[in-house]
């Protein structure tokens, strides 16, 4: 069995010591290599298996990280080394959004130190079909999933948005349950965060954070894209407006639903 791929949680951890060190690389004896590979040899994402390889994530393995990271920037006067397209694609986060990306790394830090990340479970859709997550991480995607599926979070925000705008309405297509489904979609609605996932995932969730969406814009909000974040529900609204769809949902809905039928 061969030491698994980094993961975008463990480059998310590298890229931060990184930039921490003004993007230059660290070397094996440096206490804050030592440290990070021991973070990254407790994370609740491999398999113990896994983790009992020799090797596995040792200071060794964690200062070449840091020199595919150091010698990949884009600027860089030596020889880069090679790595892989996550890796590559993990430096054009940093460098697009740094202060995101190392507010990322902390929050992942302050899970793993606080233990909470120890007792969340995998959660369904943390990762896509093929094995990929947002450019920050299966362990925020899981974090903010688990705020996401809270029942008494979701009845509150339900309660709030019904009080705002007296029905419940996707945020993003107008979509309402209740029109299309008659009884039946009576009080349905999922829950969204409307911050980026480095923000989700130390603090603490609060209504006004958090978003009502139909199935499919909650599906595309959370759709993941290699070296991308999860888009916010105004990203995903921008993204129907350049394709014409805003209001397709609501529109379909009121046309389509019958409150009177007998079937």
């Amino acid at each position: 069995m061969h030491s698994p791929a980094w993961t975008e949680d463990e480059l998310v951890l590298a890229g931060a010591l990184v930039v921490r060190n003004g993007w230059r690389e660290l070397r094996t004896k440096d206490l804050r290599v030592q440290e990070l590979s021991e973070l990254l040899q407790s994370l609740p994402i491999h398999s113990a298996e896994a983790r009992a390889l020799p090797g596995f994530r040792s200071p060794d393995s964690v200062s070449r990280k840091t020199t595919d990271f150091a010698t990949n920037r884009p600027g860089f006067a030596g020889g880069a080394t090679r790595c892989g397209k996550p890796t590559l694609l993990m430096i054009d986060a940093f460098i697009a959004r740094e202060a995101e990306m190392l507010q990322a790394a902390q929050d992942i830090e302050h899970g793993i130190a606080s233990g909470e990340l120890y007792l969340i479970p995998p959660q369904p859709d943390e990762a896509d079909e093929n094995g990929v997550t947002a450019v920050e991480g299966r362990l925020l995607s899981r974090w903010a999933l688990a705020r996401e599926r809270n029942p008494k979070l979701r009845a509150k925000k339900i309660q709030q948005a019904r009080g705002t705008n007296g029905a419940l309405r996707c945020e993003v297509c107008d979509f309402d349950f209740a029109r299309a489904y008659g009884d039946l979609g009576d009080g349905y609605i999922e829950v969204h965060h409307t911050t980026p996932l480095h923000v989700a995932g130390a603090s603490e969730t609060s209504l006004d954070g958090l978003a009502c969406l139909c199935a499919n814009c909650h599906r595309m909000c959370h759709r993941n894209r290699p070296g991308e974040s999860w888009r916010t529900p105004a990203a995903l609204r921008e993204l129907m407006q350049t394709a014409g769809q805003v209001g397709f949902g609501y529109a379909a809905a009121t046309s389509s639903a019958r409150p009177n039928s007998s079937a």
